[in-house]
């Protein structure tokens, strides 16, 4: 049988909704036509469902190798590499699209959309440039080119586009949101009628009314309103935290399953030394100040800013052909792992993020549930774990929108035993693996900057750099919720935010203070 009715036939199988039969008709296919990028697609698809994360990268690899003259098959190709942890073949893709040969705005935006997952924003804000030319014109669009806009720095532009997002859709709460963190409101310039409006408009339980509701709080809040700040709060909160919610006793399990297999005994760190740049992981719970010592450290000259990767995650996922980062599955594969094989792939797929220099910063937050398997994989690597006052962490969690891979943020008692989980197990690292990781103190570092950052570098192996601490030379983009505050100067105002809602905070202050 001949390509073109095999592919027929797969097609037909997939409109029936019979992958074993679609994967064997491709296959079959692939044996005629090895360079089928649409065939290595759907396997690649088919092989993610299955949870066969080894067999997806390889097929998403094959679909890369003889790209077809199409930008939207490639994008698809590049999804997919993304998906499987290959960032360096994506990046490639990417790499042979001329944007100002296109003339599809939907497309165009797409590429830009992927250009941000490869954390390249003057590189997606060149796509979305493109995109407008091409007539873009629809509210997703002018929010995400805003937010682009904001992490280039360009911030008065955003707020334009936000706004532009709002006329195309007025009920749209993420752009009411962005706009207003964007700066801090006053009696005279606020968005509150408007809020209030659109509050009114907005379908109930959508993530439009969780939005706008946090705006309200960030606004009311500027206004010294914490009454009806808290009120609104507390609505987007529980709205939110009803879509999904969090297990927390499946959490402890995990946690505590977590110390457990990985006793000091199996954190050895393998003997392989890796050539060419190396990480420095910045972990610690959201919202503790990963940003801030991001920046800083990122000013000294031997040392980039790579921004929140999920590269080792992928490379654990992959060597445990297993898509779930952490869960029991993926805790009973750890002790069979070749740590020296992730912490290879690890640095093939970011190396290149270092340009020139000899250390890049891996800011992902969450890692600190990661810290011994990255000290197992890359024995040079550099750990330092941002430590913040637990009501102001936990406060500032629970305000933050932080997205669905956070739910515990959305409830006060979730939220105060996921600030447990993780001082468990970080103490259990500190413990297995003394000296391994720096404890960086984010009231110290702001008190003192330049004395904390002179035992980071030391601890990094840095030689020593004076004005690291002035974030204003930072001109580098930043993809954070802090991304309007860390272009300016070290600042304290980020201590006891919560004190204003203190009378509603009792419990939570119980549980992470005892």
């Amino acid at each position: 049988m001949n390509t073109d009715r095999l592919w027929q036939r797969a097609q037909r199988y997939m409109e029936e909704g019979q992958p074993v039969a679609v994967r064997i008709t491709l296959e079959s296919l692939l044996q005629r036509n090895p360079s089928h990028t649409q065939a290595h697609l759907i396997l690649s698809e088919i092989a993610w469902t299955d949870n066969r994360v080894r067999d997806s990268a390889r097929h998403a690899l094959d679909a890369a190798r003889e790209l077809p003259n199409d930008a939207s098959l490639v994008a698809d190709v590049v999804d997919m590499l993304l998906r499987a942890g290959e960032n360096v073949a994506a990046r490639a893709c990417l790499d042979t699209i001329d944007p100002t040969l296109l003339t599809d705005s939907v497309l165009l935006v797409r590429l830009g959309g992927l250009r941000t997952l490869l954390g390249e924003h003057p590189e997606s804000l060149t796509f979305l440039d493109r995109a407008l030319v091409c007539g873009a014109c629809d509210a997703d669009f002018h929010f995400q080119r805003g937010l682009e806009l904001t992490y280039n720095g360009r911030v008065e532009e955003a707020e334009a586009e936000h706004k532009k997002a709002l006329l195309a859709t007025p009920t749209f709460g993420r752009a009411s949101l962005a706009l207003a963190r964007l700066r801090k409101q006053s009696v005279e310039s606020n968005h509150l009628e408007s809020l209030d409006q659109q509050l009114a408009s907005v379908e109930a339980g959508t993530e439009d009314e969780i939005a706008v509701e946090f705006a309200r709080y960030k606004e009311f809040e500027d206004l010294a309103e914490y009454e009806i700040a808290w009120g609104a709060l507390v609505r987007g909160n529980a709205i939110k935290y009803r879509q999904k919610g969090y297990d927390v006793s499946y959490s402890w399990n995990l946690m505590r399953e977590l110390t457990q297999c990985c006793s000091a005994d199996r954190l050895t760190p393998e003997d392989t030394l890796f050539e060419g740049p190396q990480p420095i992981f910045i972990v610690g719970m959201p919202r503790s100040g990963t940003t801030l010592l991001d920046r800083i450290l990122g000013n000294h000259s031997m040392v980039t800013s790579a921004g929140e990767l999920d590269d080792f995650g992928r490379q654990l996922r992959w060597a445990a052909d297993h898509r779930t980062t952490v869960d029991e599955h993926m805790l009973q594969r750890l002790p069979q792992l070749d740590y020296s094989e992730i912490g290879r792939r690890y640095l093939a797929q970011t190396q290149w993020r270092a340009r020139g220099k000899i250390f890049f910063i891996d800011k992902l937050p969450r890692n600190w549930m990661l810290a011994g398997m990255i000290r197992r994989a890359l024995p040079q690597a550099r750990i330092l774990n941002l430590v913040r006052d637990p009501m102001d962490v936990c406060f500032s969690n629970f305000r933050a929108l932080l997205g669905d891979a956070f739910n515990y943020s959305y409830d006060l008692d979730a939220l105060a035993q996921h600030y447990l989980q993780y001082r468990h197990v970080m103490t259990h690292w500190h413990r297995a693996m003394p000296g391994a990781i720096l404890d960086v103190d984010y009231r110290n570092l702001v008190n003192d900057p330049e004395e904390v950052i002179r035992q980071v570098f030391s601890f990094c192996g840095l030689e020593w750099e004076a004005g690291c601490s002035d974030l204003t030379r930072n001109k580098s983009t930043v993809a954070t919720l802090s991304m309007a505050q860390v272009r300016e100067a070290v600042h304290t105002r980020s201590f006891q935010e919560w004190r204003p809602y203190e009378k509603h905070l009792g419990k939570l202050k119980q549980t992470v203070m005892a």
